[in-house]
């Protein structure tokens, strides 16, 4: 049986990596699609393609707090 409830990991210097069955929204409370059961979200701020992540805070040497 697959488990679709919702987990949230921060990875070190990178994104939140969100697993499972989620509803996400934008400011404006409108439904932003998810394809995927794995989604990556932007925390450096950086992304093209926000609110997921791209990569850019490799290139920006984005670090969060130990």
């Amino acid at each position: 049986m697959k488990d679709d409830r919702p987990s949230i990991t921060a990875y070190p210097d990178g994104p939140l990596l969100v697993r499972g069955a989620v509803d996400l929204r934008n400011a404006d409370g409108e439904e932003i699609v998810v394809r995927r059961q794995t989604v990556a979200l932007c925390r450096c701020g950086l992304s093209a393609i926000k609110p997921f992540c791209d990569g850019t805070h490799k290139l920006s040497h984005f670090r969060t707090d130990e």
